[in-house]
């Protein structure tokens, strides 16, 4: 049986990373530029404004109106990963999985197989989430998580943090 959680996060990744070039560093790759369809292999790292993106092989897609899409491949021993900073503060999303799927246009990023999402404060681990399946929604600000649906009975697990007040008369008074 599936479990699913959806989890409202506070800020949006950085806007300004949509209107970035994407950058593309491998061991090799073939880009058809006909088709705008590339795919490149080892050690591959993507870059996009604070978009960080790491795994052994990614498909990048270009639609004709300029949005972007990737596939990124991990292995079982090293997953893919992502990294993005959030809108205004000093926080980071940073998922793993075997498989990243990035959408530009829905502006969405889904983790599948082995997935673990955590967002930081500064250098600190605030909230993680892990399952089969993690789809962040960027425009709304929300991660839905999802247990495994084959019967294995993996279960989503995830540890919300507070967050920190900016309320002077939530905090306590020193004596």
């Amino acid at each position: 049986m599936a479990v699913a959680l959806a989890v409202a996060l506070p800020a949006h990744a950085e806007r300004a990373d949509r209107a970035k070039p994407l950058n593309i560093e491998a061991d090799a790759g073939r880009y058809d530029d006909a088709r705008q369809i590339g795919v490149f292999t080892g050690n591959v790292v993507i870059t996009k404004g604070t978009i960080v993106l790491r795994a052994a092989q990614v498909e990048v897609r270009q639609s004709p109106d300029g949005h972007q899409s990737s596939v990124a491949l991990g292995t079982p021993e090293v997953p893919a990963r992502f990294r993005q900073k959030r809108e205004g503060l000093d926080e980071f999303l940073e998922g793993e999985a075997e498989r990243i799927e990035y959408d530009s246009r829905a502006d969405t990023v889904r983790f599948v197989n082995r997935a673990v999402l955590r967002r930081y404060r500064g250098s600190v681990v605030a909230d993680e989430a892990s399952g089969s399946v993690i789809t962040f929604d960027n425009a709304a600000s929300v991660y839905s998580v999802s247990g495994s649906a084959d019967g294995s009975g993996e279960r989503v697990r995830a540890t919300l943090s507070p967050r920190p007040s900016s309320d002077p008369a939530a905090v306590p008074a020193r004596p």
